[in-house]
C-alpha cells in the first residue's frame, strides 16, 4: 500500500520519523505519531514527492496511510495558497452585530438577547468582518474550518422553531 503526495516548487518538506514540517510562504509542523501504526507505516521524501507506505494490507493500516497522505497534502496546499471560509450573517427579527474582539468573535443582539454570544478564534486563523460577511483565513485547513464552525455554532438556535427563526451566521463558501 503506497500513497504519493506531490510537492510543488517553492515548498520544502522535511520528515523526522512521524514529524512532518512543510515550509512555503508559512511553516506548518505536525506530529502524526500513533503507537498502533508506528512500526507498520513509513513516511519518506524523494525529490519532489512524499511517499506514505506500508507493507500491510490490513483495512485499518490502509485507512491510516490514506489519512496521513490527505493531511500532508492539505498542509502542502495550505503553505502554497492558504484556506478561506466565507460566512454570511443572516437575520430577520433583530439586527445583530458581529465584531472581532481580540481572540474571539462577539455576536451581539442575536434574537434580541441582552448578552452577546462569543466564538473562539484559534491561534493561526484570522477573522475579518465586512458588513454582513465574515471571512476566516488560515494556512492550516483544520484551524480555518474549526474557527468557522465555532462562529456558526455560536448562533445555534434552541427551543425555537427553526422554520420561523432562521437567524444566524452560516458558512456559505469554502475556497482554496
Amino acid at each position: 500500500m503506497k500513497k504519493i503526495v506531490e510537492i510543488p516548487e517553492g515548498v520544502n518538506v522535511t520528515v523526522d520519523g512521524f514529524k512532518v514540517t512543510v515550509k512555503g510562504k508559512e511553516t506548518i509542523e505536525r506530529d502524526f505519531y500513533d503507537q498502533t501504526f508506528a512500526t507498520r507505516v513509513k513516511i519518506q521524501t524523494e525529490n519532489d514527492k512524499l511517499t506514505v507506505s506500508s507493507e500491510s494490507d490490513k483495512r485499518k493500516v490502509k485507512a491510516f496511510v490514506g489519512t496521513l497522505a490527505a493531511h500532508i497534502g492539505n498542509m502542502v496546499k495550505g503553505c502554497v495558497d492558504g484556506y478561506t471560509y466565507k460566512l454570511k450573517v443572516c437575520y430577520v427579527h433583530f439586527p445583530m452585530t458581529v465584531k472581532v474582539e481580540g481572540s474571539r468573535v462577539s455576536i451581539a443582539n442575536f434574537l434580541g438577547e441582552k448578552k452577546p454570544r462569543f466564538a473562539k478564534i484559534l491561534d493561526g486563523a484570522k477573522v475579518v468582518v465586512k458588513k454582513d460577511d465574515v471571512i476566516v483565513t488560515s494556512n492550516d485547513k483544520e484551524l480555518a474550518g474549526q474557527t468557522a464552525a465555532n462562529i456558526e455554532v455560536a448562533t445555534k438556535i434552541t427551543s425555537r422553531d427553526r422554520r420561523v427563526y432562521q437567524d444566524g451566521v452560516f458558512i456559505t463558501e469554502k475556497a482554496k
